[in-house]
């Protein structure tokens, strides 16, 4: 028999039993952040679960986790704790169990709407890595950038290419991004341009959460690597094209990328996802032994971008892509990351890189969609190279169950004018 919940949950809604995306909100303004569980319309206040005694399983009955104002201390205690904490709330949330189900006073002081919640970053993030694991978006690039005849660099399919980021400008679904100043190509013999960026982007990507990390010297092998990773979020890596452009040889991005990263609030575990695994594409020429995985697997999550331009009510669809067209899985790149003994600790933040299908539509950044501007794209008849102030960008992603669907909500920002 199919798990359901008590709490009432549309089939087309992200967050069934069979999701319970982990989150941290605050019930009201100036109140202490919290750990929280998405259900339906509802986001369930777990320190008020574990203040009831209902997580009674050996690892989390003793532990205070949930009263912690971020889910750090959760992500370190490591996969045995995770899948206790959900089995735990599938039973609590089931529509057969009484425990919750017929508690009032506990039900009032543990279900918030979902819109009367003010959700957080989930995590403190100490560091943050970009890759770069989509092999159409690396061809399209490097044709821009470089020309037709060599666009992937040979080192591109021996090594998952990543970058380090910014943690400190990482922000929740629904900050406004300001438009980065910068400098840019010169024109010429005219000095370097500089300004509010010309070549504002948004990129599709989706980025785990580390949980228990490796000592320093010690790599993870890429067969336990899952054990590593909690979960996924949407992310959106705002880019300066022009910017970047100027500065990333030789050294790589900077300014152009440092400006602002936004992820959804929901972290879906691994555990939600396992039923929509697949397997990830065949590599060519076969990775080296430290990178070759006994089971190598993607997962089939249909994402979504879609546009509103400044003024205007109604957005436009711009990209439908899927997390299964990364070539780089994402145990290769936690496995590779630690390989030179590089320790990485509970929270940190893996991003995939720009998802970018085969098809035209499919494609994961304006810089692709409008080939760097010489192509506008048409949003309903409103044309754009690239982002203008006031345009919104949102993404969606899900994957499709048997009457459910396992989704991440959405990850949105809008473009504000730059701040001088």
């Amino acid at each position: 028999m199919a798990l359901k919940s008590f709490i009432e949950v549309h089939p087309d809604c992200h967050f069934p039993i069979q999701n319970l995306p982990f989150g941290v909100f605050r019930p009201e303004q100036g109140s202490a952040p919290r750990p929280g569980v998405a259900i339906g319309d509802y986001v369930l206040d777990l320190s008020e679960i574990a203040s009831a005694g209902l997580f009674d399983g050996p690892i989390l009955n003793n532990s205070d986790c949930f009263s912690e104002p971020n889910l750090n201390k959760f992500l370190a205690l490591g996969r045995p704790a995770w899948k206790e904490a959900r089995a735990t709330l599938q039973r609590l949330l089931s529509s057969t169990e009484p425990a919750l189900r017929d508690n009032g006073a506990l039900r009032k002081k543990s279900f918030l709407p979902m819109d009367k919640a003010e959700m957080l970053l989930p995590v403190a993030v100490g560091d943050y890595t970009d890759f770069f694991s989509s092999m159409h978006h690396a061809k399209n690039c490097g044709t821009i950038f470089r020309g037709p005849q060599n666009p992937i660099p040979p080192n591109w399919f021996h090594i998952p290419i990543a970058y380090h980021g910014r943690a400190s400008s990482i922000v929740i679904s629904g900050t406004d991004i300001i438009r980065p100043r910068g400098q840019g190509q010169p024109t010429g013999n005219s000095p370097p341009y500089f300004g509010p960026s010309l070549k504002l982007d948004f990129e599709l990507e989706m980025a785990a959460f580390v949980g228990p990390g490796n000592e320093l010297g010690k790599p993870v092998d890429v067969n336990e690597a899952a054990d590593h990773i909690f979960g996924l979020v949407l992310m959106n890596d705002w880019s300066a094209r022009d910017i970047q452009a100027w500065e990333y040889v030789p050294l790589g991005p900077f300014l152009g990328k440092s400006f602002g990263t936004t992820i959804s609030p929901w972290i879906v575990t691994l555990d939600a996802l396992e039923p929509f695994s697949c397997d990830a594409p065949k590599q060519d020429p076969p990775p080296l032994p430290y990178l070759a995985e006994k089971i190598s697997k993607n997962y089939d999550i249909a994402l979504e971008v879609q546009i509103k331009p400044a003024g205007h009510k109604d957005s436009c669809v711009v990209t439908r892509s899927n997390f299964n067209n990364l070539y780089w899985t994402l145990t290769q790149q936690l496995a590779h990351h630690t390989v030179n003994g590089c320790n990485l600790r509970p929270g940190d933040l893996l991003g995939t890189g720009t998802i970018s299908g085969p098809e035209p539509e499919s494609l994961g950044c304006l810089l692709e969609l409008t080939w760097n501007g010489q192509k506008p794209l048409s949003l309903n008849g409103i044309n754009r190279k690239f982002l203008e102030d006031g345009d919104e960008v949102t993404f969606s992603g899900f994957c499709k169950g048997n009457g459910y669907t396992v989704g991440f909500g959405t990850c949105r920002g809008k473009i504000v004018p730059s701040s001088s």
